[in-house]
């Protein structure tokens, strides 16, 4: 099993552009020293307001596993939004997984 994953992420890092193409919120987290923030941009000031939802993958400090997940709205021109802060979490154990959809 661990052989698929493998490949998946291996496929996924090797193709970069179908993963990125052309999104109007860019998105960023870290997991570190007993807490867990996210933070997102709308990067588009063409693009309608975002309609989002996450879910992320995180470690706590007590050694389990602990999935959040939320949803936000983004309007253009917001930058560096806390979408998610968290305490308790030592360590991510995925990337943030983040999909929008805008309306015109």
């Amino acid at each position: 099993m661990n052989w698929i994953r493998i490949a998946a992420v291996t496929a996924l890092v090797g193709c970069p552009g179908a993963a990125f193409a052309n999104e109007a919120v860019s998105c960023g987290g870290a997991a570190m020293l007993g807490g867990a923030q996210l933070n997102c941009s709308h990067v588009k000031p063409a693009a309608p307001p975002q309609f989002c939802t996450f879910s992320w993958d995180l470690h706590t400090m007590a050694g389990d596993q602990k999935v959040v997940e939320g949803s936000f709205l983004l309007p253009p021109g917001y930058s560096n939004v806390t979408v998610y802060q968290g305490s308790g979490f030592d360590s991510a154990l995925s990337n943030p997984i983040v999909i929008c959809r805008g309306n015109k």
